[in-house]
């Protein structure tokens, strides 16, 4: 079963597209689409083998994403995208037990963005449904918050939607209370570089009365689309550490949150891009686990026998133990239980190290990015955006990590 956007319901097209669903119904600037329910994902995918999903999972990724689709769904893939009449879509995940108050899984399923026609959404759709298998959401649902049982019957529904070519994005957080600040982070191009933590973004702090304060960032990198993919390319230097968002645009952003939240019913995790002066709302959650407070500056005394580093801090909380640098998927086997993980940036690939690290240090990201909304929901402190972490801390040192003030310190001797 198709469902227009706007009438999306978290029993049949899940808890993302519900919200985007809401938002719609409460008049707000969210990009027209439709959803292809759990129904339509069961009787697609019909009965998977269960002695494979018992023994071997991580198979059923392989076996879903090279399924045929029934020619009556692409029919009506077909009719829809017609109705749709976008130049581009953005094809996204709206799982089971995701963007719940509970659990986020923030970053755990897949989406796939600048798709055109019908076989590029075929194709998308089934990367979604085998991102349900990932060995990332397995890891997640298996040892991540919320109830227990709701690893045993994954379902997917996907969005699709107009594609957005965003000019700036990023992530904003609703206050709890009508006096407290907003945060929003942002950077140029598309929102998938601040909410995957590959940039370090300009951080907004909006306060009830409308005074905003920014802390701008050196944003190095950008993605956008360009034809029917998404490249990353490097920022000029003129506008790498130009704010992205004047002051009436971020309180703007904020009275939008505000609206979000009241339609919602609480605190929201938001997603937003601008684009030819416009602002879209791209998705809404609720916040599982606020970031730590921006802490007050205080004047230390240098000790000669640390280093202190300075970062963003990205979840509350201390930790003493052995830095394992990492830089990609090949230094995964290297990690053992109580490490503190020091790495460029925490793809949500990288979600089963946060199941045993103690901590992680990052050198970009911000404090509302996927890692660190997951490293939030497991309760491990989060050092993030720490410049050249990974040639100032070397493996195998005693690091002590304080994810509530962002400072990471190291023995000099």
């Amino acid at each position: 079963m198709l469902v227009p956007l706007v009438e999306a319901d978290p029993s049949i097209c899940g808890g993302k597209a519900a919200m985007l669903g809401a938002m719609l119904r409460a008049g707000l600037p969210v990009p027209e689409g439709f959803v292809l329910s759990f129904a339509v994902y069961r009787a697609a995918l019909g009965e998977l083998p269960p002695r494979v999903l018992a023994q071997r999972p991580e198979l059923l990724r392989e076996l879903v994403e090279k399924r045929p689709l029934p020619r009556s769904l692409l029919e009506s893939l077909e009719r829809a995208i017609e109705r749709l009449d976008a130049p581009h879509l953005a094809v996204r995940s709206s799982a089971a037990y995701e963007d719940t108050s509970e659990a986020s899984a923030a970053g755990q399923y897949e989406s796939v963005l600048a798709v055109q026609g019908v076989a590029g959404v075929a194709d998308a759709l089934r990367v979604c449904w085998g991102s349900l298998f990932s060995s990332r959401a397995l890891a997640y649902r298996a040892g991540g918050p919320g109830d227990p049982d709701r690893h045993h019957e994954p379902g997917m529904a996907v969005i699709v939607q107009r594609h957005v070519d965003a000019e700036m994005s990023g992530v904003m957080f609703t206050p709890p209370d009508q006096d407290g600040v907003t945060v929003i982070e942002s950077a140029w191009g598309l929102g998938t570089s601040v909410v995957a933590g590959t940039v370090t973004p300009d951080t907004y702090r909006v306060q009830a009365d409308g005074t905003v304060t920014c802390a701008v960032a050196d944003k190095r990198t950008r993605r956008d689309r360009h034809g029917t993919e998404v490249l990353v390319r490097e920022v000029p230097a003129v506008e790498r550490e130009r704010a992205t968002l004047g002051g009436a645009t971020a309180t703007g952003l904020a009275a939008l949150g505000t609206k979000v939240a009241a339609a919602l019913g609480g605190p929201q995790d938001i997603e937003w891009a601008i684009a030819d002066g416009r602002a879209w709302l791209l998705q809404a959650r609720p916040i599982t686990a606020a970031p730590p407070p921006t802490p007050p500056s205080a004047a230390t005394s240098p000790d000669p026998a640390r280093l202190t580093l300075t970062g963003t801090p990205g979840s509350h909380g201390t930790a003493t133990g052995t830095a394992r640098t990492v830089r990609g998927p090949r230094d995964f086997v290297r990690v053992r239980p109580g490490d503190v993980l020091v790495c460029p940036f925490t793809d949500p690939a990288w979600t089963p190290l946060l199941r045993i690290a103690d901590g992680v240090v990052t050198e970009t990201g911000g404090t509302l990015s996927h890692a660190a909304i997951v490293a939030r929901e497991h309760g491990i402190p989060a050092v993030l955006g720490v410049p050249d972490a990974l040639e100032r801390v070397h493996d195998g040192v005693t690091v002590t990590i304080n994810g509530t003030t962002g400072t990471v310190t190291i023995p000099t001797s």
